[in-house]
């Protein structure tokens, strides 16, 4: 059975679901003191830190991919979920992990690509938007579609009601995908 790495950013809500699917998590890498080490912690999966001290025109984005892999190797890892990573990776994750980098988007890709999709999907005034995972690739929100959900969009919803009723979705699809290929 493959071993997943899950990179996070945020709250945990993703991860969280991930751990209660009982899929096979060996490390949790934040890349900022967030929630998700919490999550990871009380189910007790081992969690490294690699800060991201920069977010300006300074920040090495390859020397910070290259520490990033270091860490997932060095746990073993077959299989990487990103779960809200908030840091876009350069080449050297995808030549370590090649098809084995999974992502979960808050929009039905193609459409609305990017950090904003919800806001995006109100914006363009669609009825319906969704959760996609797919591979992830060097170019964002680009790769090969492995599973998606369609999720009204309602006369009232706001960024906020919208995305939870994605994040509902996305927290069935994701460990269910992820499931699938660990036993594959």
């Amino acid at each position: 059975m493959r071993q997943i790495g899950v990179l996070a950013s945020g709250s945990g809500t993703i991860l969280g679901a991930l751990l209660e699917a009982d899929l096979p998590i060996v490390v949790v890498v934040v890349d900022r003191a967030c929630g998700a080490v919490e999550v990871a912690e009380r189910r007790g999966v081992a969690v490294e830190v690699a800060e991201r001290r920069s977010f300006g025109p300074d920040f090495d984005r390859l020397a910070y991919t290259d520490a990033i892999v270091e860490i997932l190797e060095h746990h073993g890892v077959d299989l990487v979920a990103m779960a809200g990573f908030g840091t876009i990776l350069e080449k050297p994750i995808h030549d370590a992990f090649p098809d084995r980098i999974v992502n979960t988007h808050p929009a039905l890709l193609p459409a609305f690509r990017g950090w904003h999709a919800v806001e995006d999907a109100l914006v363009a005034g669609v009825k319906v938007t969704g959760c996609t995972v797919h591979l992830a690739t060097i170019e964002v929100d680009d790769g090969p579609i492995l599973a998606q959900e369609v999720v009204p969009v309602l006369d009232d919803d706001t960024v906020e009601t919208l995305h939870e009723r994605i994040k509902v979705v996305e927290r069935r699809l994701y460990p269910d995908v992820l499931r699938g290929l660990v036993e594959d």
